[in-house]
């Protein structure tokens, strides 16, 4: 397994609703920057957008590192979502595709790891949840 290499980082704090587009943007400065397909960025700012909304709606906003990755030739995307809410009971249940807590018809968590070549996601009740996506350029 080859390693990843961090080219450069980002912090965005979510506190509000307003913080969404200027975040979406500057993902995709970044997938630009390193070249990412058109598709691919939708993709990519797909996953972004829902769990930016989650991180709002669940855990009143958060924290987002975004980071440039390298691994041999290739090069993507990782977003890290932190925040200090209620967390997730059962994540196994949120996985599941229909799953929805909230009334939306959101993508949900299942169909935000459908989106992205990695996910993965950790949550302790109480405490807050992460969960850290990577998009590759070429994924």
């Amino acid at each position: 397994m080859m390693m990843k290499i961090v080219l450069s980082k980002d912090r965005m704090t979510i506190e509000r609703e307003q913080d969404v587009v200027p975040f979406r943007n500057r993902v995709k400065e970044y997938a630009v920057k390193i070249g990412m397909s058109v598709v691919n960025q939708t993709k990519l700012i797909t996953a972004a957008s829902e769990l930016v909304r989650n991180m709002l709606k669940y855990a009143d906003g958060g924290i987002v590192l975004i980071e440039v990755l390298s691994q041999g030739r290739d090069s993507g995307i990782r977003l890290v979502f932190s925040d200090n809410g209620p967390g997730i009971k059962d994540i196994s249940l949120a996985m599941k595709d229909g799953f929805s807590t909230g009334k939306s018809l959101g993508i949900g968590l299942p169909g935000t790891k459908r989106l992205v070549n990695e996910f993965e996601i950790k949550s302790t009740v109480g405490e807050g949840t992460t969960v850290s996506i990577i998009k590759w350029k070429n994924g």
